[in-house]
């Protein structure tokens, strides 16, 4: 049983909620403004090696430094923001 379900789909469900556009450039310039820094499923790939994930959570290591963290990411478009070293 996974106690933080119920928090995590809440979660989820106000991260796409705050979606504005599909337009990928005009959702990324948003985030961009809340979050600074976002990436999009090839620069997170280029950039990180997902550990695993529980939306809207996802862990990673940074392969320039294989610092751990975690972010947040969002469905659609998919981007992911608010890196967090561990």
């Amino acid at each position: 049983m996974d106690i933080t379900e119920g928090i995590r789909r809440e979660m989820v469900g106000q991260i796409n909620s705050k979606v504005q556009s599909t337009s990928e450039e005009l959702e990324r310039a948003r985030l961009e403004r809340v979050y600074g820094q976002v990436w999009n499923t090839r620069e997170l790939s280029e950039e990180f090696e997902v550990l695993g994930f529980m939306a809207p959570f996802i862990t990673v290591r940074r392969k320039s430094d294989n610092k751990k963290g975690s972010m947040m990411f969002q469905h659609h478009p998919r981007f992911y923001f608010e890196f967090a070293e561990a």
